[in-house]
Parts: C-alpha cells; sequence; structure tokens
C-alpha cells in the first residue's frame, strides 16, 4: 500500500531514476554490464545538462565515479541524449489536462544485441561428410606426427 500511495504522489514521474550503463568488476566479470549508481559529470556535461538540474529530472549523479574507455561514455551520452529528447517537463503553474500514464519499471532498460544463427543450404558435400571419423583420423595424425618426423630424421641422417 505503500508502494502505491508513493507512485500515486509523484504520478506521472517515473518510479525509478534514469541510471547508466556499466562493466561489471573484475575481469571475470567485465564482459557483463549493468545498471550503475549514476551518471558521471563528463557525461552529464557531453550531453548538455548541468548536474543540478540533471537531479531535479530524474537522473542520478555520481561525482565519484569516472570514465575509462572512450566507447562507454559515448553510449551513456546517447543514453542521455535519448531520454532528453523523450523528456517531458511542466512547470509548477502550468498543468497538464490529461495526466500521461506513469513509467513502472526500469527507465530505458539494457536491451541485449539478439545475435542470430543463419544456416545455409545443406549441400551433398555435407551430408557426405562424417564429423566423427574426421575428427578421430585428424587425432590419430597428431598423436602420429612426432613419431614421423622422429623417422624422417633418422632416414636423412643415414
Amino acid at each position: 500500500m505503500k508502494r502505491a500511495a508513493k507512485a500515486a504522489a509523484i504520478a506521472p514521474r517515473p518510479l525509478q531514476k534514469l541510471r547508466p550503463i556499466v562493466h561489471c568488476q573484475t575481469q571475470r566479470y567485465s564482459a557483463k554490464v549493468r545498471l550503475g549508481r549514476g551518471f558521471t559529470l563528463e557525461e552529464l556535461k557531453l550531453a548538455g545538462i548541468h548536474p543540478k538540474y540533471a537531479q531535479t529530472v530524474g537522473i542520478c549523479v555520481d561525482t565519484r565515479r569516472s570514465n575509462r574507455s572512450e566507447e562507454s561514455l559515448a553510449l551513456n551520452v546517447a543514453r542521455l541524449a535519448e531520454y532528453k529528447k523523450n523528456l517531458v517537463v511542466w512547470t509548477k503553474k502550468s498543468t497538464p489536462t490529461e495526466t500521461p500514464a506513469q513509467l513502472t519499471g526500469t527507465v530505458l532498460p539494457i536491451v541485449k544485441a539478439v545475435q542470430e544463427i543463419v544456416m545455409e543450404e545443406i549441400t551433398p558435400e555435407m551430408k557426405a561428410l562424417t564429423a566423427f571419423t574426421t575428427m578421430r583420423v585428424a587425432k590419430k595424425e597428431t598423436r602420429v606426427a612426432g613419431l614421423r618426423v622422429a623417422v624422417l630424421n633418422r632416414k636423412k641422417k643415414d
């Protein structure tokens, strides 16, 4: 009930604030991205948003965070630009006639790129190929390769 009361009190503002996309820590998880604590001052500056104004329009700001790569900086600046493009601000005096629907859930969630595997047509050569036999022969060849080199070297010496 408290959650619903809070949502009604801040309506039509979103329930959550906009957060940046950051990479997880440590080498093991660095390929994974997640939502961070707040945007850096450099990202806000490049997007043309003042940090104090950002906090009033639902953008999280983290003054301690720093940018370490140009790619993540550009990604978060583009994220801010998209949010700024969709942002609608009213003054306290001018209230809208129709109240728009309140956004629930994450603001601009992370969209993972879908990698589709496209399979080409199966040819008769592909059907004729027996993968297990090919792998077995290759494994045998690599085992015997050292012996064959040694035998060839002995024959050269003789």
